[in-house]
């Protein structure tokens, strides 16, 4: 963005835009921050670091376009880049958590993976949310946006920063993998092909 196209918002503006074109969005963005990391304290950092990148340069925002799809596209390349950055560094554990676990009466117990999971786990819909979480995220993420939160596969193709025919043939696939994922849940609930 050169430096013409720079918005020069005066601080009472800054948060004008801040408050009526990013705070409406919020839930969305948990929403699909939560459904990138699969953790709530994560989603939670996710979403606070877009917002923060999001007030950083708000002056390279224009008031009155797309204000939703720009901090999906925040977020999208956040989460790329912390994922890329935890990818590179060796896996970490927390051992003041080990050690407290093996000095409590609870070492003979059975492990219990995730209480959101186990809360979940016999409701309906459940079979689509794990077909979903079990894709790779680049399917994951186009199904959520064009599915789950509505975007035109133009403003898809600018978060995601790929040519709209990626956006449709990655999307073509990703329904297509989805669609075999639960394909035996669908015979259950009784739709044919």
């Amino acid at each position: 963005m050169s430096d013409s196209q720079r918005q020069n918002y005066s601080h009472k503006e800054k948060q004008e835009v801040f408050d009526q074109e990013f705070m409406p969005h919020i839930n969305a963005m948990y929403n699909f921050a939560f459904r990138l990391t699969f953790d709530e304290d994560d989603a939670k950092d996710l979403v606070q670091d877009t917002y923060l990148k999001a007030y950083r340069f708000i002056n390279s925002f224009e008031k009155g376009t797309n204000a939703k799809a720009w901090l999906f596209r925040i977020m999208k390349n956040s989460f790329i880049n912390d994922f890329r950055k935890k990818s590179k560094e060796p896996a970490k554990v927390d051992y003041q958590e080990v050690e407290t676990f093996y000095n409590s009466d609870d070492v003979d117990k059975a492990i219990t993976s995730d209480l959101r999971v186990e809360a979940v786990q016999d409701m309906m819909g459940d079979e689509i949310s794990n077909a979903l979480n079990s894709l790779d995220v680049d399917f994951r993420t186009v199904i959520i946006l064009c599915d789950l939160e509505g975007f035109k596969y133009d403003e898809m193709a600018k978060i995601l920063d790929i040519p709209i025919g990626t956006v449709r043939s990655r999307l073509h696939r990703a329904r297509n993998l989805l669609k075999e994922k639960l394909r035996d849940y669908a015979n259950k609930m009784g739709f044919k092909n």
